[in-house]
């Protein structure tokens, strides 16, 4: 399963709207950098996020998850209480090919600061913004700007295409246009 290059992921991008908005080179001028890099594409955050709180005391259940342990803010940044989390959403609509998996790891400016991102794969012929992860490890308040860089896609290509792809399967979270939470 090769990586696949930024030769690559361009031509997809613009030809296969893979990648929407998609820059075409590492832009990084007084921000976090985005956009595409030797083997893979930086995507960005975007200025909706939903922010753990604890004010109705509410339980995080996967299978029964109540939406009043989120508050939602529109912002230039995000303010992230210590050892909590928040959801938010890419600036970057994907369309992945059915030859295609990808793996997404955080930016090392964050990671740094001891902010993880966390996005599962993305499978073959999945497509939307992806919702993202992105916890705070440290005891102190940590920022999250947006529209900027967050965290990195690799592109991994298969030798044969898949059995069933996400969208074969009719995936729960395809096509999904916000940061949408859980769903059985």
């Amino acid at each position: 399963m090769p990586i696949k290059s930024d030769k690559w992921i361009k031509i997809m991008a613009l030809k296969y709207e893979m990648i929407k908005p998609f820059s075409e080179r590492c832009l990084s001028r007084k921000k976090i950098s985005y956009g595409l890099s030797s083997y893979g594409y930086d995507m960005r955050v975007a200025d909706e996020f939903k922010v753990f709180t604890n004010i109705f005391t509410t339980i995080v259940d996967p299978k029964r998850f109540d939406p009043r342990s989120l508050v939602d803010i529109k912002s230039d940044y995000c303010m992230i209480p210590p050892n909590s989390f928040t959801l938010a959403r890419t600036v970057e609509y994907f369309k992945i090919p059915r030859n295609i998996l990808t793996i997404c790891v955080g930016k090392s400016t964050y990671a740094r600061c001891g902010i993880i991102v966390n996005v599962t794969p993305f499978e073959p012929e999945w497509e939307g913004y992806a919702t993202l992860e992105i916890s705070n490890t440290t005891p102190l308040p940590a920022k999250i700007y947006a529209n900027e860089g967050i965290a990195q896609i690799i592109f991994l290509e298969a030798d044969e295409e898949c059995e069933i792809s996400y969208k074969d399967k009719k995936g729960k979270y395809q096509a999904q246009k916000k940061i949408t939470l859980p769903k059985m």
